[in-house]
């Protein structure tokens, strides 16, 4: 299989606050369920349209093409064809902007990796799962048969798309212990709402993806990859995939340097840092054994001392970026956290990030 080397495409059809709050001006929400429900529905239709049609366009699957890279992973709601109103209301489907993708990755020579990054009442009670503070969508046997058809006509619609690489499950399905943080660091715009939340059990984890990978199985070609989280317990699937005859499949890690135990540079000494990207290399090099691994989603974010120049901060970034990119080659491949940013002015999306330097202006040849 083909070094997979990619970018996330975050915050265009899944909207995340931090990464562009003028979404949000005049609200209090903060995710996307939110904005939803506060913004009068024409004021939501015309700003979300405008937030499609402008933050990602043509000429950035150029760009990524320009850049070495051959694969963009493509967040999406679960409420993208806006096809019942039990599950899609009040949210503002965006199924043509997925269309849209796929004849620019064609024309660009790109393939795409769906990933399906919400589900009802969300998996992780992050900004990112829709619903800050709540999780409840792993208790209710609908909600996962609505994610089920979900990826079904996902894969109906766009499974015989020759960009298509693959269609990932269902994106950070959150584990006891990442849930418990979460809970005290997402509070719920809504407390009565999130009560009953709690994390996805391994257990119902198994069963969904059991389900799942023979629901797109039996609407999408076996040359197409079909991804799975590993719900942020990576030693949990060397049995799993060992004891299952699953044909072209992925496991999928996140692993954010700033977000291990210590936190990264500037917090810890680099002996530290080096030890953080031994392992993960090593556990790529494990888990590979059995199934194939992508880091679907990292990032050079860390904490820099202070005090420190523009070429000090610029060596730094590039030597973080340099270990990280070498740290994934043990595995089938990365995609990078996110195409672009608007929030920080001093930001590390992958535009700024080869733009000053930090990230090779071309992946593939490294310079």
């Amino acid at each position: 299989m083909a070094k997979i080397r990619g970018v996330n495409l975050g915050e265009w059809l899944v909207l995340e606050k931090w990464m562009n709050p003028e979404l949000f001006a005049g609200t209090t929400a903060e995710d996307e369920d939110e904005l939803c429900r506060q913004l009068p529905r024409e004021e939501l239709v015309k700003r979300l349209t405008h937030h499609r049609d402008t933050y990602i366009t043509r000429d950035d699957f150029f760009y990524i093409k320009e850049r070495g890279l051959n694969t963009v992973r493509i967040p999406v709601p679960h409420f993208i064809f806006g096809d019942d109103p039990v599950y899609c209301d009040p949210y503002v489907p965006c199924v043509e902007y997925l269309d849209k993708a796929f004849d620019w990755a064609a024309e660009a020579g790109l393939k795409i990796l769906i990933d399906l990054h919400t589900a009802p009442e969300s998996q992780n009670g992050f900004d990112n799962g829709g619903i800050c503070g709540v999780c409840k969508w792993a208790q209710s046997p609908d909600r996962i048969d609505r994610v089920l058809k979900v990826l079904e006509m996902l894969a109906d619609r766009y499974g015989e798309k020759e960009a298509l690489w693959g269609i990932q499950l269902l994106n950070e399905p959150v584990s006891e212990p990442v849930w418990i943080h979460a809970s005290k660091n997402y509070k719920p715009h809504n407390p009565e709402r999130a009560k009953g939340s709690s994390f996805v059990p391994l257990t119902t984890l198994y069963d969904f993806y059991e389900r799942g990978y023979n629901m797109l199985r039996a609407h999408m070609p076996e040359d197409k990859m079909v991804v799975f989280h590993d719900g942020f317990r990576f030693d949990a699937w060397f049995d799993f995939f060992a004891n299952h005859d699953f044909k072209n499949v992925i496991l999928d890690a996140h692993w954010y340097l700033g977000m291990t135990p210590g936190g990264a540079l500037g917090d810890c000494d680099l002996t530290y840092l080096q030890k953080v990207l031994r392992d993960h290399a090593y556990n790529l090099e494990q888990m590979e054994k059995v199934v194939p691994v992508v880091v679907g989603e990292w990032c050079l974010s860390h904490n820099l001392p202070e005090g420190m120049t523009d070429l000090e901060k610029q060596l730094s970034y590039r030597m973080i970026g340099d270990a990280q990119l070498s740290a994934w080659e043990h595995g089938t491949g990365y995609f990078f956290w996110s195409y672009k940013l608007i929030s920080e002015p001093d930001g590390w999306d992958f535009r700024r990030c080869v733009e000053k330097g930090w990230m090779p202006n071309n992946v593939e040849t490294g310079r």
